[in-house]
Parts: C-alpha cells; sequence; structure tokens
C-alpha cells in the first residue's frame, strides 16, 4: 500500500473514532486539556515534533535548559486547567486533606529546589510537574468521572497507536532509528526511543483489556458492539508496537496488567483478602528468586541480559555521585551540570536517567524523599484496596495500573518529568469527593452533565441532603 493512501486511511480512522466520539456530547471541552497533555506525553514534545524527520541533536544545553516552544505549550496548559478548576469550585483544603501524602511529596520537592545547585531549573520543573495533578483534576471533578476517564484514555490510544504502526510500516523515515544502546536499527513509532513507544502501548494495551471486560453499562447493544471493536483493534495495534519496540519492562508491565485485571474480573483474586494475597505472594516471589535465581532465568528468557543493558551499571555510577544520601541534589537536580558531564564522558549514548524511579527519587530527593514515596504507594494501594467492590470497574483497573507502576519502575524511571505513566500515577492516586455532587439526585447529576457537555464547567452547588 503506498504511504500516502496509508496515511490517509489512519486520519479518516482517527477522525472517525475521535469526532464519533464526541458527537455523544457525553463529555465536556475541558477534557481535551489531558488529552493533549497525555498525547505529548507519551509521544514527543513539540520542538521535537517540528524536527519530525530530523536528528535529534542531545547536547548539555537541551538537556539543561529544555526549548521554549516546550514550555509555552505545557504552562498554557496547566493555565487553562488551573483556570478550569477555578471555575469548578475546587477546594484545595478538602483535596489536600484527601491527598495529604502527595500533597507533602509535592511540598518536600519544592522545599528542596532551595538546596539544588540549579534552583531556578529545578522550580521550573517543579512547575511543570504540577500538570499531573492538575489534568488528574480534570478528569476526576467531572460530573461523571469514569465516563470523562474513557473518554480521554480511548482518545489519547485513537491517536497514538495507529500513528506508530503508520510511521513504522509506512514512514520509516519518521518511526524508525536506531538503538542508543547498541547502534542496531529499531521501531520508534510515535516516541523518540523504543521504550517511549513501549510504555504508552503498555498503557493503553492495558486500559483496552478493561474495555473489553468492564463495557459501559445502559449503553444499546449496537454502542457495545463498537466498543468493543474499538477495544479488540487497539489491543491489537499495542501489542503488534510492543512486538516490533522489543521492549521488554513494557512487555511484562502489559502481561502483568493483563493478569491482575482478569484475576480481578473472574475472581481468581479475593477481594476481601487480596492484602493478605498480596504480602504472600511478594514473600513467594522472594523465595523463589534466592531459591532458583528466578530473576536472571527471566530476563535469559526475555533475551536480556543480567545487566539489563547496562542499567545496573548506570546504577552504580550515579549512586557514587550521590553526594547528599538525606535530602539529595534538589528537584530533579541531579542530572545537570558536573554530575551530567561525569556520565556522558563515560557513557557515549548520554543518559539523562537513572533507569529506575527509585534510584531516580533517592538521587533527586534523597533517603527523605524515597521514605515519601514509599508511604504515598502504601497509602495509595490502601486508597485502592478499600474501593474495591464485587462489581468489576474503575477501581480494578486502578488495582493494575498500581501494580505495574511498581513494576515499571524498577528498570525505567517515571516518578519524574512529564512521564505518562507519572500522569496514570496521579489519576488512580488521587481521591476528590464534592460532597454537593456526592449529595445530588440522578436527574440532576443527568442534568449537570448535559449542561457540562454544552460548554459549563461548574458543578451547581446542590444542598446536602
Amino acid at each position: 500500500m503506498p504511504a500516502s493512501v496509508a496515511a490517509l486511511l489512519v486520519v479518516i480512522f482517527i477522525a472517525f473514532a475521535v469526532f464519533g466520539e464526541a458527537r455523544r456530547k457525553e463529555a465536556g471541552p475541558a477534557l481535551w486539556l489531558p488529552v493533549l497533555w497525555m498525547v505529548i506525553c507519551a509521544s514527543r514534545f513539540p520542538s521535537q515534533w517540528m524536527q519530525l524527520g530530523s536528528p535529534l541533536v542531545m547536547d548539555e544545553a537541551a538537556a539543561t535548559e529544555g526549548s521554549p516552544l516546550d514550555a509555552a505549550y505545557f504552562a498554557s496548559l496547566i493555565l487553562m486547567g488551573t483556570i478550569v478548576l477555578a471555575r469548578r469550585k475546587i477546594e484545595p483544603s478538602r483535596l489536600i486533606q484527601m491527598n495529604l501524602l502527595l500533597a507533602l511529596f509535592f511540598a518536600y520537592g519544592a522545599v528542596s529546589i532551595l538546596w539544588s545547585d540549579f534552583p531556578f531549573i529545578a522550580f521550573k520543573r517543579w512547575v511543570k510537574t504540577l500538570g499531573h495533578p492538575i489534568m488528574a483534576l480534570l478528569i476526576l471533578t467531572d460530573p461523571n468521572p469514569g465516563l470523562a476517564f474513557r473518554t480521554v484514555m480511548k482518545r489519547c490510544a485513537y491517536i497514538l497507536l495507529p500513528l506508530s504502526v503508520l510511521f513504522i510500516k509506512y514512514l520509516p523515515e519518521y518511526g524508525r532509528g536506531f538503538d542508543r544502546w547498541t547502534g542496531a536499527p529499531t521501531n520508534l513509532g510515535v516516541g523518540l526511543t523504543k521504550n517511549d513507544l513501549g510504555y504508552g502501548c503498555m498503557v493503553f494495551g492495558i486500559f483496552s483489556v478493561w474495555m473489553l471486560l468492564a463495557p459501559r453499562e445502559g449503553d444499546s447493544p449496537a454502542l457495545r458492539r463498537r466498543e468493543v471493536a474499538f477495544a479488540v483493534v487497539l489491543l491489537s495495534m499495542a501489542v503488534w508496537l510492543l512486538y516490533m519496540a522489543d521492549s521488554a519492562t513494557s512487555l511484562g508491565g502489559l502481561l502483568i496488567g493483563s493478569a491482575t485485571l482478569l484475576a480481578l474480573r473472574f475472581g481468581l483474586l479475593g477481594k476481601k483478602h487480596i492484602g493478605t494475597l498480596i504480602v504472600t505472594g511478594l514473600v513467594s516471589v522472594l523465595l523463589i528468586e534466592w531459591a532458583f535465581d528466578a530473576y536472571a532465568r527471566i530476563l535469559e528468557l526475555l533475551g536480556r541480559e543480567v545487566t539489563l543493558t547496562d542499567r545496573t551499571e548506570i546504577w552504580a555510577d550515579v549512586l557514587a555521585l550521590q553526594d547528599r544520601p538525606l535530602i539529595g541534589a534538589g528537584f530533579e537536580s541531579f542530572w545537570l551540570g558536573p554530575r551530567l558531564e561525569a556520565m556522558w564522558a563515560k557513557w557515549w549514548w548520554h543518559p539523562n536517567q537513572a533507569h529506575s524511579g527509585y534510584i531516580e527519587t533517592y538521587l533527586n530527593l534523597g533517603l527523605i524523599g524515597v521514605g515519601l514515596l514509599a508511604a504515598l504507594l502504601l497509602s495509595t494501594f490502601n486508597k485502592i484496596r478499600s474501593r474495591l467492590s464485587p462489581t468489576f470497574g474503575y477501581a480494578d483497573l486502578r488495582f493494575a495500573f498500581f501494580f505495574v507502576i511498581i513494576a515499571f519502575n524498577y528498570t525505567e524511571a517515571a516518578f519524574k518529568a512529564v512521564h505518562l505513566v507519572w500522569t496514570i500515577f496521579h489519576l488512580i492516586a488521587i481521591d476528590y469527593r464534592d460532597e454537593a455532587r456526592q449529595s445530588a439526585t440522578a436527574p440532576e447529576r443527568a442534568r449537570a452533565r448535559r449542561r457540562y457537555a454544552r460548554g459549563g464547567s461548574r458543578w451547581r452547588r446542590y444542598p446536602a441532603r
């Protein structure tokens, strides 16, 4: 098939899927903000899209200062998101009370700017990171959060997955490149590296599995069939792209997430005693690893070296450069200045992260930051577990995503910057329940959704009942 024809078909598919969804008028215009945020987080920054087809030059200045175009893009989304939330009259005190550990984690990151060697850069990065909770709240404070989440995830998947297939199969000048570790040809899709392509496919693949297992209630049989058909198409594209990307971490994440969803859907995991089952499972894994060296054997099956493609050597190098073990280098400040120069002098492919979310947190925020992150993860687990019910739904997807994020950050750093997985974490970690919305009757909720879909963004304050 000629590339021009393939491109036209992809554009038609995206337009049909995205705008066909929009015609249902169930979601307001504000949901385009998290879509625009997540699409860029899962692909390339605006300045990098402008260089599409040209080799990207990664120098120290670019790694340190970034692009004014990118800064303007993210600042615009953050500003517009803040305005929408202000119109919805979000109560900051209630929000902080319900998400205290997440607020403390962000507050400590802000305080750590004070001892960063590059405070202005650290401050800009901290402000940019605020986009994650803002975009999550745009979804979670929608009159129908579950529908809003589905809408945003589907729109992102409809855009990113077909474009990646197009770039790899028909426009290789845009979607293929060379591996920075080995120099071998590799498939990138809409990402800059195969790992970028991999984690996007992982996230939207897990979401597609959930759509197949949790069809929307109240839809007509025709709409359900359409939903299932699109979910099958998206999952097929995600699996094919993961195969082309050869990203073992993301493939493992998709398998973990899918297995968790299947186990929850068909009652293989007892929801009442799921905490005990998880602890038992972790202890069993540790015993198996100690007795049979399962970690090395699994890596061999995946075709990976025990060093995880130099990751363990990088971990040793960056840990040796950490001179503030308690407080860290400051918010996202480790990969700046002399430390960046030292790592780039040794590693020709110029790493800019530790390839472990836990080590990355330790480098930037020290042991205090790691402790806060551990407490935040434990709190998130307890929140999600308390929401599990006999009915399969959104809480089960949150549970699956939680374990995938925990595993993913072992070999990739996603607790930082504008990373899609970091956005997903905020979506599953943040709680916000509006008392007025909770006390509204079903007809009042329906009227609010219709008003919101017509462009309204403020939830009417119903009296408590």
